[in-house]
């Protein structure tokens, strides 16, 4: 069986008792970054083989990885932090191990996505993920204004060497609207500013250094 288990996007207080109960029956767990996972598996004296499934080795590890499913083993995949496959590697092997018939489920649990959009306070009626944007200011800015005239609230994700760049490329295309940056969610300086494009620019130029991933969430037009 493989099984997508979604861990704490920081506090580790946060993993399911059905998460603990899966990492500790299964055979070998596939980890984004084996250090971060072991820091999990030590909390918890969790003690299981690792192998190293991210997105650098994601064709090569994933290729081991069903086949260890087809001889029957058990699987466990993991990311840094909240629900794999989501902006981070998993999506490739659940459509492998799809197509070779083999058994998937996933343990629900943390996403820093839903966290952000829900303390917004934005409207949740409807919203659009769309994960980490392009690097350079021209194909981000085509990238954002493929949702420009969307009623539905807009979910990225960003960097810190990148933020005001992006905040200053999401002020560009789509006017002032109001938005909120969360920051250390779950964690001890977990903070959510809110406010419209503008202030949230204003207030990350002001910040001496920025440190951790950031969610951005914009509220769609008229919105």
């Amino acid at each position: 069986m493989l099984y997508l288990v979604a861990t704490p996007i920081g506090n580790l207080g946060d993993i399911t008792v059905r998460a603990l109960e899966v990492l500790r029956s299964v055979e070998y767990i596939a980890s984004e970054d084996t250090r971060t996972t072991g820091v999990l598996l030590k909390h918890y004296e969790i003690s299981r083989p690792q192998i190293a499934f991210h997105e650098h080795n994601e064709q090569r590890a994933g290729e081991r990885i069903i086949g260890l499913l087809q001889e029957g083993k058990s699987v466990a995949v993991v990311s840094d932090a909240g629900t794999p496959g989501i902006s981070d590697p998993g999506y490739s092997l659940v459509r492998r191990a799809v197509d070779a018939g083999l058994p998937v489920t996933m343990v629900p649990g943390p996403a820093g996505l839903i966290m952000a959009a829900v303390l917004s306070g934005l409207p949740l009626h409807s919203f659009t993920f769309r994960g980490f944007p392009p690097r350079k200011s021209g194909p981000r800015r085509r990238f954002l204004a493929v949702d420009q005239d969307t009623p539905h609230t807009l979910i990225f994700y960003e960097s810190p060497h990148r933020l005001l760049a992006f905040l200053e490329d999401a002020l560009a295309v789509y006017g002032d609207r109001p938005a909120a940056l969360a920051n250390d969610l779950t964690k001890l300086y977990e903070h959510v500013e809110r406010g419209s494009l503008s202030s949230l620019l204003s207030y990350v130029q002001e910040q001496a250094k920025l440190k951790g991933e950031f969610i951005v969430v914009i509220a769609g037009k008229d919105g």
